[in-house]
């Protein structure tokens, strides 16, 4: 019986931790993706001198499908958006998908990243606590 509550003791001290792990580093692979549609943004600008459209078809810039984003990677825990696009300025968003573990993330929430490299958060932490 001793044994049983030992192993109970420690389960449940080291499971929280655990999924803390998990969430972090969820995050981190988010953060990286992040950047990979920075890089993006910045190619698209040097090819077109604008984020916001091929000036040659006037199409609307939107993010590619790249490997970081898909289901495999960080696809099912965040949503890749660009909610603010002009010609002179961007920002990209990670937001949790609901229903995810990561939508339990009420530290950080949505991370966002703009074209200066100012990186953002929604949730009730620092970007230092979050990036």
């Amino acid at each position: 019986m001793i044994v049983v509550a030992i192993i109970a003791i420690l389960t449940a001290i080291a499971y929280p931790a655990y999924t803390s792990y998990i969430m972090k580093t969820r995050r981190v692979a988010a953060e990286g993706c992040l950047s990979e549609y920075a890089n993006y943004m910045e190619r698209y600008y040097t090819t077109y001198l604008r984020y916001d459209e091929d000036p040659a078809t006037t199409t609307a810039n939107a993010l590619p499908a790249i490997d970081c984003a898909s289901t495999q990677q960080t696809g099912t825990n965040y949503a890749y958006t660009l909610p603010a696009v002009s010609a002179t300025a961007y920002t990209v968003q990670a937001a949790p998908v609901a229903g995810s573990p990561q939508a339990r993330d009420t530290v950080c929430g949505t991370l966002s990243l703009d074209q200066k490299g100012q990186r953002y958060v929604n949730g009730s932490g620092t970007v230092d606590q979050c990036w």
